[in-house]
């Protein structure tokens, strides 16, 4: 029966959606559920957003790799993060600074966007330069993994104590990340969740590996294009919802956080258990990730009123349109 839906192209298309709308959901309810425990052992809701909260909006990429790494599909493993970092930057926060510019505070033009440029730039030197360990995978080997683990450790140590040192800055509105909810019905939201979670993330992999067979095309542009895409849906609907309220200020935060998390935790995390190596195509991707970054700081760093204005947005959709027929024509 498996192999009758995958080997089907419109099934296994159908699949997909099926397995994103599993993740969706799945992380929703496990972020509902985790944060009420939390809120039970009396942790505040400013913990609660930087760790659950936090953790479960990139927790669609992390399945999708595990499951990646499972079924040795390590390019899609790579694609998913790299491909969702682009889709976050470029089309994300151009479509949202279209609808309303997008406001900068000053931890993210001093601190966060830096750092997604260093993880950018990071994967780009890891596939194009020699291993300095004398490891023979051209790409992200273990070591690298490890070196990306230690730098999201102290990401989320500086991050911590920014919070606590300036606890007035974030988003206008007051943020509560949890319901009124028994502690039974937060450990079922939690199990569902995750199982949710783990469902959508086999689905998914499973048929973006059968269509990519069946259409001829490599797992590194499905993984670019398709697993990308539905990855960062939650993202894109959160910000540009947001940014027709006028409140688009939480959008910037949300997307340069979701690429630190993707690249320094996935991706570490990821290595660590199987060394991802490079596919064709890498280093344009993992460049192209880093320049939408510094884009996006150089547009916050050079006016007045520190904001992504609407001619910024455009030019980072152009930039998207540019490298994704660029893509497409390498096939």
């Amino acid at each position: 029966m498996e192999n009758f839906l995958l080997n089907n192209i419109w099934l296994a298309a159908l699949l997909i959606v099926v397995g994103f709308v599993l993740l969706v959901y799945g992380a929703d309810w496990l972020v509902e559920g985790a944060a009420a425990v939390a809120k039970r052992f009396g942790i505040t809701d400013l913990v609660i957003g930087l760790t659950v909260v936090a953790f479960g909006t990139s927790m669609p990429e992390f399945v999708v790799n595990m499951v990646s790494l499972v079924n040795n599909s390590t390019d899609l493993a790579i694609t998913n993060v790299l491909g969702s970092n682009i889709i976050n930057t470029l089309v994300i926060l151009g479509l949202t600074a279209l609808v309303y510019p997008i406001a900068s505070q000053k931890r993210s033009r001093d601190f966060d966007i830096p750092m997604s440029i260093i993880a950018g730039i990071l994967v780009f030197a890891a596939v194009t330069i020699e291993s300095p360990f004398g490891e023979e995978c051209r790409g992200i080997s273990r070591m690298g993994g490890v070196i990306l683990l230690l730098l999201f450790v102290y990401f989320i140590y500086n991050t911590f104590r920014h919070a606590k040192d300036h606890p007035d800055e974030g988003p206008s509105d007051k943020v509560q990340y949890t319901k009124e909810i028994s502690v039974l019905q937060a450990i079922a939201l939690i199990f569902i969740g995750l199982a949710g979670l783990v469902i959508g993330g086999e689905l998914i992999v499973k048929s973006a590996v059968s269509i990519a067979t069946r259409c001829g095309v490599s797992e590194a542009i499905i993984g670019l294009t398709i697993v990308a895409l539905g990855t960062s849906l939650p993202e894109l609907a959160t910000s540009v919802i947001a940014a027709f309220k006028h409140n688009s200020d939480i959008a910037l935060g949300n997307v340069i956080g979701s690429n630190i998390f993707n690249v320094f935790f996935i991706l570490g995390t990821s290595a660590v258990i199987r060394p991802l190596p490079a596919y064709s195509g890498i280093e344009i991707d993992a460049w192209i990730a880093a320049i939408g970054s510094i884009v996006v700081w150089m547009a916050v760093k050079t006016n007045h009123e520190r904001k992504i204005q609407r001619w910024a947005g455009a030019i980072l959709l152009i930039i998207y349109a540019a490298y994704l027929t660029y893509r497409l024509m390498m096939i």
